[in-house]
């Protein structure tokens, strides 16, 4: 990583402070939410069939499987949340880059004569064709409110931006797709950036990770309590008729 503020780097320690100061918050919400969960509405959200088709026989099982699939679908939320700020502040720092006003675009900043439209998300496969034509349309829109305010020598980019993976065709014609390495480099100037984030994110992740496994073993075990009171018979075994009622009958 190269020293200084020059345009278009931002120093480790500077990366390293960021992070330190802002992942205890993600840790916080995880915890938090964690500990605001309803059986009920885990259940509500997840497949019941799938959970059938996969034999979970105990309820202990049941409950652990569907926590964990739901946790982790909300965690990959919270986190890709707190990455688009890591790269906005980065870019803040590299190319004087910020939080855009229009609509579905997380990022602006201009270099090399290109004002650079991004919008950014966790990894590469993360819509299906409406929501990535509901990107293009945002595009669309705010090139065209852009367009007046920008010099005639001033070209406007598109950019779908994604924190992590790979995608080796870039040019999607109508925006280019930035993936991992490529993506990092872009809003930083700094090829290693993607790999150089890894030490800091880990800053006492053991300490926040042992907290919430405590409180995890308190709602499997609350949860577990609560499903067999629910859903299973008084000889042990699990009512699949009944949790599929509760979670997709019509009323």
């Amino acid at each position: 990583m190269k020293n200084g503020l020059s345009r278009g780097y931002i120093t480790q320690q500077e990366i390293i402070d960021y992070v330190e100061s802002n992942i205890p918050e993600f840790h916080q919400k995880r915890l938090e939410k964690l500990k605001k969960l309803r059986l009920k509405d885990v259940i509500k959200r997840k497949n019941p069939y799938l959970f059938k088709a996969k034999n979970i026989n105990t309820a202990g099982d049941f409950v652990q499987t569907i926590l964990d699939a739901f946790l982790s679908s909300q965690e990959e939320g919270l986190f890709g949340g707190f990455l688009e700020e890591l790269a906005i502040f980065v870019c803040g720092r590299a190319y004087s880059g910020g939080k855009s006003s229009a609509e579905g675009i997380d990022l602006e900043f201009e270099k090399d004569h290109t004002k650079y439209l991004v919008s950014i998300k966790s990894g590469p496969n993360w819509g299906n064709s409406s929501q990535i034509n509901r990107m293009k349309d945002n595009f669309r829109k705010a090139k065209r409110i852009l367009g007046s305010n920008v010099s005639s020598s001033t070209n406007v980019v598109a950019v779908n931006g994604c924190c992590y993976g790979k995608d080796n065709v870039p040019d999607k014609g109508d925006y280019l797709k930035l993936c991992g390495q490529r993506f990092w480099a872009f809003v930083s100037g700094n090829e290693a950036l993607y790999t150089d984030l890894i030490e800091p994110l880990g800053h006492k992740a053991k300490e926040k990770n042992e907290q919430f496994m405590e409180e995890y073993a308190k709602v499997i075990n609350k949860f577990t309590l609560e499903f067999m009171e629910m859903f299973c018979n008084a000889e042990g075994k699990i009512l699949w008729e009944k949790i599929v009622q509760f979670n997709s009958a019509k009323h």
